[in-house]
């Protein structure tokens, strides 16, 4: 009996960490863009917001003892905490310039890109079969993009920056947990605020500080207590996603990726009234598509290598 509440117990806590992931990432979405399109807070200072609502929950975390912090030294991860501004600051841009359905899309072309950097930079190979997956996803995001009946050049050239500085950084981060020996949440806590005082340096040459569209500017409540909320949401989807990869299985963490995907463009369509053609729906099935082949060969692949590592004496 007393197994058996364990394990329910246990099992309850998962689907409670599932769930705070899925209403977290998905709500972090649709707040941002009912943000700029009710509201148009400045994005750099919402990405600011952001940066230091995550640290303040980190500290909390850290005397609550859900971690333990390591001693990194700032110099080893100066070009992190910048490509940790530059890719939210892009990734919102794209968010407040496209539809939800392309900017969704747009960052399935993380995949191809970090394959790229790795093979080119890294000398990483991959295989034939997760190579060929990267076609449906590039075709697909080409589609959905060329039949964007609100096709925005800017905001595809940001779409095309967030990917690109996003890759890097997912790259730079897998790097330095191995080189410095820390965890995502160890890592972040010193990224958050380092990254927080780089954009509290750029703000003032980019966005106003004071009066109309400024962030220290007369923003109604409902418009501050969204912007809080926001940042609320954000540290929970970093705090959710460790929280999930330390107590689940990958392929509970990449199959439940593709759920909250689906449920992402679908709430696109009916909050934002977001136009869909055949052709958008047919790219955004032939990314998916390329996007559950990838995570099924990769899932298999690292399989395979465990099982070589059992059987070798």
């Amino acid at each position: 009996m007393a197994t058996r509440l364990q394990e329910l117990f246990a099992n309850s806590r998962i689907v409670a960490g599932l769930l705070v992931n899925l209403l977290s990432s998905i709500c972090i979405v649709f707040v941002n863009k009912w943000i700029y399109v009710h509201y148009g807070f400045p994005n750099m200072s919402l990405t600011l917001v952001h940066f230091v609502v995550t640290w303040l929950g980190l500290y909390v975390c850290h005397k609550m003892d859900v971690f333990a912090p390591k001693s990194l030294r700032p110099a080893r991860i100066v070009l992190l905490a910048l490509s940790f501004c530059g890719f939210v600051v892009f990734t919102n841009l794209s968010l407040q310039n496209n539809t939800i359905g392309t900017y969704q899309l747009a960052k399935a072309m993380t995949t191809p890109v970090i394959i790229v950097i790795q093979t080119v930079y890294y000398k990483k190979t991959f295989s034939y079969r997760i190579k060929l997956t990267l076609i449906p996803i590039t075709l697909g995001v080409i589609l959905n993009s060329y039949y964007d009946v609100r096709f925005n050049l800017l905001g595809m050239i940001f779409a095309t920056l967030g990917v690109l500085v996003t890759s890097l950084y997912q790259v730079w981060v897998g790097a330095k947990q191995h080189e410095l020996q820390v965890n995502s949440m160890q890592l972040l806590y010193y990224q958050a605020p380092m990254s927080s005082a780089f954009l509290l340096t750029l703000v003032p040459f980019f966005e106003p500080l004071m009066g109309e569209g400024g962030i220290f500017g007369p923003w109604s409540f409902p418009a501050l207590a969204m912007v809080l909320i926001s940042g609320v949401i954000a540290f929970l989807v970093n705090l959710s996603i460790y929280w999930i990869i330390a107590n689940t299985s990958p392929v509970t963490y990449n199959m439940f990726g593709h759920f909250k995907f689906c449920i992402t463009l679908l709430g696109g369509y009916v909050l934002f009234q977001d136009p869909l053609s055949l052709h958008q729906g047919l790219g955004i099935l032939c990314t998916l598509l390329g996007i559950l082949a990838y995570t099924h060969f990769k899932l298999a692949e690292q399989e395979e290598g465990k099982s070589r590592l059992v059987q070798r004496p």
